[in-house]
């Protein structure tokens, strides 16, 4: 008998995106992908079967709601059924779709045709059940910061990325030009995805350091400070891991920060000041904001 796996529905504002992703990559959902239909939001993810009952499954629909009216959002309308192993694999990726982004990317699922380049960087893209496919605003934000940042001499720039995801921030970059990468993420799953994007974008793997961990890993695996600093997670973990940069870091360090809402900016803007970091641009797209921010 074939695998079963839980379907897991999650109908929520939009701007709850990032904060369901992270409650069902915590709780060990495959595959996550998100459609938006207005301003709701339908979150689907994966779970296998024998590794969950159903007071777990009851469990992550309470945190989530928590999560939810923590935010002052309503409560999502969380549901679940049992569907076969042929059904999941190849279910969520049939909402993905080749995707232009700022004036240089275009990100493209490799199970997708080959698309046709024009003057854009293809970014090819298998995100497995890692974080970061291009289609969330935060990504988006991020990669157009770095057009904007890598848009002179990327050659001379040695970037880190604090959780990684799918690698697409760092894969991105190198594509642009840049001449380091430096990876962290806590899960091993995003550190395997990194790894096969960088091979399927035919790039030098040792040009994209990437290793499980969070800041105190990559403080041990930069062997300098460093130009720019990538973070795309949450808010509230961006603040704890603000004072951590300090030895990577120099007067003209540079940082582009997302996984923030617009209501978050000014937490995360007073925690930055604190450590000597100052927001130079705020860019905004839908609830989320990135910050680009330099040294004082």
């Amino acid at each position: 008998m074939g695998k079963s796996w839980w379907e897991i529905q999650v109908q929520c504002a939009d701007c709850l995106e990032e904060s369901m992703f992270w409650r069902l990559e915590t709780f060990g959902c495959e595959g996550m992908v998100s459609e938006r239909k207005g301003n709701t939001l339908a979150v689907t993810a994966y779970y296998p079967q024998m590794e969950a009952q159903v007071l777990d499954l009851a469990a992550l629909a309470l945190s989530i709601r928590q999560d939810a009216l923590c935010m002052g959002q309503e409560a999502p309308v969380v549901t679940w059924e049992l569907i076969a192993e042929q059904d999941w694999s190849t279910s969520w990726k049939d909402k993905w779709e080749t995707t232009s982004i700022g004036d240089r990317f275009l990100i493209h699922p490799i199970w997708l045709p080959e698309p046709e380049a024009g003057d854009r960087v293809i970014l090819r893209l298998e995100p497995g059940v890692a974080f970061g496919t291009g289609a969330h605003a935060t990504t988006q934000l991020c990669l157009e910061a770095l057009e904007m940042r890598l848009g002179e001499d990327p050659g001379s720039q040695t970037i880190v990325d604090v959780g990684c995801g799918s690698g697409i921030l760092s894969v991105g970059a190198l594509l642009l030009g840049a001449k380091q990468l430096y990876a962290v993420d806590n899960d091993p799953l995003a550190i395997k995805a990194t790894k096969e994007n960088i091979e399927l974008n035919h790039l030098d793997p040792a040009r994209l350091i990437v290793d499980e961990g969070s800041v105190e890993t990559l403080v041990k695996m930069v062997p300098e400070p460093v130009e720019g600093i990538v973070c795309n997670i949450l808010a509230h973990v961006i603040v704890d891991l603000i004072p951590q940069w300090e030895p990577m870091v120099k007067p003209t360090t540079w940082g582009i920060l997302s996984g923030i809402l617009l209501d978050q900016a000014k937490l995360v803007a007073e925690a930055l000041e604190k450590h000597g970091w100052f927001v130079a641009a705020l860019w905004k797209r839908g609830d989320w904001v990135c910050l680009n921010i330099r040294r004082m």
